[in-house]
């Protein structure tokens, strides 16, 4: 369209459209954009409705079309209210309720009992009960004691540090989870022998998609920022569009009809304290038309599936409704687009003969908690194991389980973080480095990002890996990598990255 050349001719120019410029061109382009409105209208109209009908029309949108099949089975697009105790009370209530079904059919829950029947139990019986951890202390003999909760009461735990198995996952439990214990009943406490987790099944099925295509994810954007990789993400585009790179990488591009953006897509305003020196664009809005500008240049035949992150426009509390309409208005012109709440789940590919593959998707707002408060991943690299991070919460079967690993709205009616569906794809954001690995049947991967590494983020002892991008061959679950960062790395990260930055290096594959 005429908005879109004209700002391209900008950029090639090295001029960055700045305020004055950009709306001249807005007003240039008023008649084209209601006509891109009008011819749009059916996509608005769905992206309004709740998750419910939301998902029930993109399957009639999309039913005809061969290139992509996408289905939302998830979308948090509740409307925000005043918020009381109470509801806290039923958030938590929710969570216990959701993760003891989980548990429940695990065949170690055949002596289940609630904690308020315990009294009627002798000492040394062999119980098992479902509770969430209100308490963790390590006793003067270097014992571990958890004080457990359930709907009927509260009960102590005692793991002894001689039970060289069980202990040092007891080392690794933390507030507010919900857990299965097996035992043995003593004078108000239960003596542990196993400790369950509601985790990920260990027999389900491997799904592979029907077609060889490819899945694209990327995250991180952070347009508007100094530090924006702004001749990396173009040559992303090129090559996304098969314009750029060896023959089988036109090939991955050329098969690609899904990208997904895992969130802040811009640097945001405000997000930190004196950000204003950081930005290269001080207007949010400014910042989000940018990227329109750059996303408007994808090929029409690929969806382009977006949530939100910490420095985009909205809410920042978990679950983050879909990205504001007021600040990124300029998105409208990306009609292949479907923006969605952070967490979300989508189903693609399936067919009459095949049920789909689920994409989890979170942009990662608690993993950092994680990473410096779990004993055993803290020690392995912290925020560096973001495999680590995300195994951990498949296990927990939830994306934030304590009370301060995020902000957070308590729902009323639902605890929106739950992992309640397996899915088969988990993607996250957020650390800045590329990860794609496997746990039982769940294909996991972390995004890149697309800012060059700072003299902050070094001081901080984070190393992001910029400019890389996670292809996923949707029939044959295999991932590459495919590295755009041509800057002159830093040591310490090109030491810690080797091999798995190579352009096109195959990072895992399902045996």
């Amino acid at each position: 369209m005429d908005y879109s050349e004209k700002v391209n001719k900008l950029l090639e120019q090295g001029i960055l459209p700045d305020e004055n410029s950009l709306n001249e061109l807005d007003k240039e382009s008023e008649k084209e954009l209601k006509q891109n409105q009008e011819n749009n209208n059916q996509e608005e109209q769905v992206v309004k409705k709740n998750s419910t009908e939301y998902s029930q029309e993109l399957k009639e949108v999309f039913k005809d079309d061969d290139q992509v099949r996408v289905k939302i089975v998830y979308n948090y697009d509740k409307p925000s209210k005043k918020r009381v105790i109470q509801d806290f009370v039923k958030y938590f209530n929710h969570r216990y309720k959701g993760l003891e079904k989980i548990i429940k059919q695990r065949p170690e829950m055949q002596s289940l009992m609630s904690i308020n029947k315990l009294n009627l139990k002798s000492e040394k019986e062999k119980v098992s009960i479902i509770g969430i951890i209100t308490e963790k202390r390590e006793t003067k003999n270097n014992h571990i004691m958890l004080k457990v909760e359930d709907q009927t009461g509260v009960t102590n735990v005692l793991i002894s540090k001689n039970n060289t198995e069980l202990y040092p996952t007891a080392k690794d439990l933390i507030l507010d989870e919900v857990i299965g214990i097996s035992g043995s009943v003593g004078k108000n406490i239960i003596f542990a022998n196993e400790i369950i987790f509601p985790d990920i099944p260990l027999n389900r099925e491997l799904k592979k998609g029907p077609r060889d295509v490819y899945a694209i994810f990327i995250g991180d954007l952070h347009f508007g920022s100094k530090e924006f990789l702004k001749d990396e993400f173009e040559k992303f585009i090129k090559w996304i569009n098969g314009e750029l790179g060896s023959k089988e990488q036109r090939e991955i591009a050329n098969k690609t009809k899904y990208l997904f953006v895992m969130g802040d897509l811009v640097e945001g305003v405000g997000v930190y304290p004196n950000q204003d020196e950081d930005l290269v664009i001080p207007d949010i809005k400014l910042q989000y038309k940018l990227m329109a500008v750059y996303f408007e240049k994808i090929k029409k035949d690929k969806k382009i599936i977006i949530i939100p992150g910490n420095h985009d426009a909205g809410r920042i509390a978990d679950p983050q409704p879909a990205l504001y309409n007021d600040f990124c208005q300029a998105l409208e012109i990306l009609d292949n687009a479907i923006i969605l709440s952070s967490p979300s789940m989508v189903n693609i590919e399936s067919t009459e003969d095949f049920s789909g593959l689920d994409i989890l998707l979170y942009h990662g707002y608690s993993l950092i908690y994680y990473a410096d408060n779990v004993a055993s991943i803290r020690a392995a690299g912290g925020q560096k194991r973001v495999d680590l991070l995300m195994k951990f919460l498949l296990q927990k079967r939830h994306l934030a389980p304590t009370h301060e690993a995020n902000m957070y709205v308590p729902d009323a009616d639902e605890d929106p973080l739950i992992i309640t569906h397996v899915p088969d794809i988990f993607v996250t954001g957020h650390i800045h480095r590329a990860m794609a690995e496997q746990y039982r049947s769940v294909t996991i991967m972390n995004t890149s990002c697309w800012g060059d590494i700072t003299e902050n983020q070094e001081k901080r002892g984070l190393e992001p890996q910029p400019g890389r991008v996670l292809a996923l061959n949707l029939q044959t679950r295999k991932v590459k990598i495919v590295n755009f960062y041509t800057r002159k790395e830093k040591k310490k990260s090109d030491e810690n990255s080797k091999d798995s930055d190579k352009m096109n290096e195959e990072k895992k594959q399902t045996k």
